[in-house]
């Protein structure tokens, strides 16, 4: 592996120990404040200080990359189920069924998923990770069906597919058997991507206010700390810096898996 790829993995795998283990790691559980230090600088009790309400931000940040990691990994896990079972059906099949599925699929793609999600999460009135895992999902799955069913197309004419409906395996078999091993690497690829853009689709969700409100978010930690910015410039380079981190270690780490898996890669 490359520079790059150690890079990366060593990225992601912080991330993700980091969120994994947040309420082990974290120095105060979630929901503690400190009312009687608001805007803290960094001390002995709170290494990174505090927030306005007294929140330490160290705990903040774990808590923070909890959410990144549930959300990330929970809103691709959906769309790629959802995307692979429509592509893998659409691209077998093809005739009316294929035509119907692409007409939906190209109807979702062609909305803004942004802006999608918020009308979603204004519709549900509160904002939770599962209602933002939900919206990011609303439109999510489609990019994932496009790609299972091109790659389908292009494989269903294929000896060992033909070989396959020669010996009478239903075309359930096929399907699970020789198809959907087969469009595991692209679509590995394009997860990697997704959990990248999932975590700063929530991020920016939660810095306009409406990302989840039982928990703590990086994006929310941003927003105050761009407006305290003057006074407290430490919380908003801290939890922009996570962002950051994270969606390049994500980044990283799929173009080296992309090298590997796809091999339409260039």
């Amino acid at each position: 592996m490359n520079g790059s790829t150690w890079l990366g993995l060593i990225l992601v795998s912080t991330i993700f120990i980091a969120g994994i283990f947040a309420t082990s790691l974290a120095p105060f559980p979630e929901g503690h404040r400190d009312i009687d230090n608001p805007l803290g600088p960094p001390d002995s009790m709170h290494l990174l200080g505090t927030t306005e309400d007294g929140t330490d931000i160290l705990s903040a940040l774990f808590y923070g990359a909890q959410v990144a990691v549930i959300v990330g990994l929970a809103t691709v896990a959906l769309s790629v189920t959802i995307g692979t079972l429509i592509g893998l059906i659409a691209g077998w099949y093809g005739g009316w069924v294929d035509q119907t599925l692409m007409r939906l699929i190209e109807i979702f793609l062609s909305f803004p998923g942004f802006l999608l999600a918020l009308l979603i999460i204004f519709v549900l009135g509160e904002a939770t990770i599962l209602g933002v895992i939900l919206a990011l999902n609303v439109t999510g799955w489609a990019g994932y069906a496009r790609l299972v069913r091109g790659q389908v197309l292009s494989m269903k004419h294929r000896e060992f597919v033909l070989a396959a409906q020669s010996m009478g395996a239903s075309n359930a078999r096929i399907m699970r058997v020789h198809l959907l091993p087969n469009v595991f690497g692209p679509v590995t690829v394009q997860a990697t991507f997704g959990i990248a853009g999932a975590i700063l689709a929530e991020a920016s969700l939660s810095f306009l206010g409406v990302g989840p409100q039982e928990v703590t978010s990086w994006g929310a930690l941003l927003e105050e700390g761009s407006v305290l910015f003057l006074t407290t410039p430490w919380l908003g380079i801290l939890s922009g810096g996570c962002i950051f981190l994270a969606v390049l270690g994500i980044n990283l780490l799929g173009d080296s898996l992309r090298d590997r898996l796809d091999p339409n890669a260039l």
